[in-house]
C-alpha cells in the first residue's frame, strides 16, 4: 500500500508519503519538489506495521495534510535510510520488480552491486552528489568517482579478450578491477534510484562484470575457471531489463 500527502500553507509546501509491505513501513517526506528524507521501519508482525501506518495517516490528516493526487511514484528518486540501507521500500519500483534476488540487497557479498566495499561506496556518493545536481551524469560517474574522488586511473573496457585482460591484470589489477566494480554498481545503482539506465552505461556494466569474471579465471580466483553464477545473475537481469 502506498499513499501520498501534501500540506500547504502561506508559509509551507510540503509532502509525505508512506508505504508499508509485509511488515516493513517506509516514509518519505520534505519540502515539495524535493527527494525528502526517508526512513523504514520494522515490525513484528503484518498487523502492527499496518496499525502503524494507520496512526501516522490519520495523524497527517488531522495536521491538515491532503492526498496528493498529482504525485507518481515513478518519478520519484529513491534513497536509502542511512541507518538501515539497503531495502526494497527504498527502491525505485522498476527495480523491485524485476531485480528480484537477494543478492541486490546483500551488503556482504563482494560480487552483488552493492556488497563491496566499493559497490557500497559507490551508492553512497551517488546518493549524496544526486542531492546536490538536478543534472547528475551517472554515465559519467565512474570514471568521476575513481579518478577525481579516489584519486586513481579508471580503465574503462576496450578489449574483452583473455590476452588484453590478462595483460592489464599483470600491470594494473587493482585499478582495472576498481574500474569495474564501480562502473556495475553505478548502472544497478541508477535503476535503484530512477527506474532507469542509460544504454551506454548498461552496456559497459556488464562488459564489466564480464571483465572481471575474466580477470577471476587469469589470476586464479575461480576454481572452475567459468563465470559465477551470481555474475551470470546479473548480466541476464540487466539484459532483461526494460524501462518501458
Amino acid at each position: 500500500m502506498m499513499e501520498a500527502y501534501r500540506y500547504q500553507d502561506e508559509k509551507s509546501d510540503k509532502f509525505w508519503r508512506i508505504e508499508f509491505s509485509g511488515t516493513a513501513l517506509a516514509v518519505n517526506y520534505g519540502k515539495t519538489g524535493t527527494i525528502g528524507k526517508y526512513q523504514i521501519k520494522e515490525f513484528d508482525s503484518e498487523e502492527a506495521c499496518e496499525k502503524e501506518a494507520r496512526r501516522l495517516t490519520n495523524s497527517k490528516l488531522k495536521k491538515g495534510y491532503r492526498v496528493f493526487g498529482e504525485f507518481d511514484p515513478d518519478k520519484r528518486l529513491y534513497l536509502d535510510d542511512e541507518e538501515i540501507g539497503l531495502h526494497p521500500l527504498t527502491s525505485h519500483p522498476k527495480f523491485r520488480t524485476h531485480f528480484m534476488d537477494e543478492l541486490y540487497y546483500d551488503c556482504g557479498d563482494e560480487e552483488a552491486p552493492f556488497g563491496s566495499d566499493e559497490g557500497s561506496d559507490t551508492l553512497a556518493q551517488i546518493g549524496e552528489d544526486i542531492r546536490k545536481s538536478k543534472t547528475f551524469d551517472f554515465a559519467a560517474f565512474p570514471k568521476k568517482l575513481v579518478e577525481t574522488y579516489w584519486g586513481m586511473t579508471y580503465i574503462p573496457i576496450a578489449d574483452l579478450s583473455r590476452e588484453a585482460v590478462e595483460q592489464l591484470a599483470k600491470s594494473d589489477e587493482m585499478n582495472m578491477t576498481q574500474s569495474d566494480m564501480v562502473t556495475y554498481a553505478t548502472a544497478f545503482a541508477q535503476i535503484k534510484i530512477t527506474g532507469r539506465v542509460d544504454a551506454d552505461l548498461k552496456v559497459a556494466a556488464m562488459n564489466a562484470i564480464k571483465r572481471i569474471e575474466i580477470t577471476a579465471g587469469v589470476l586464479g580466483w575461480s576454481k572452475t575457471g567459468e563465470p559465477s553464477e551470481v555474475a551470470r545473475q546479473m548480466i541476464r537481469d540487466l539484459e532483461q531489463f526494460q524501462e518501458e
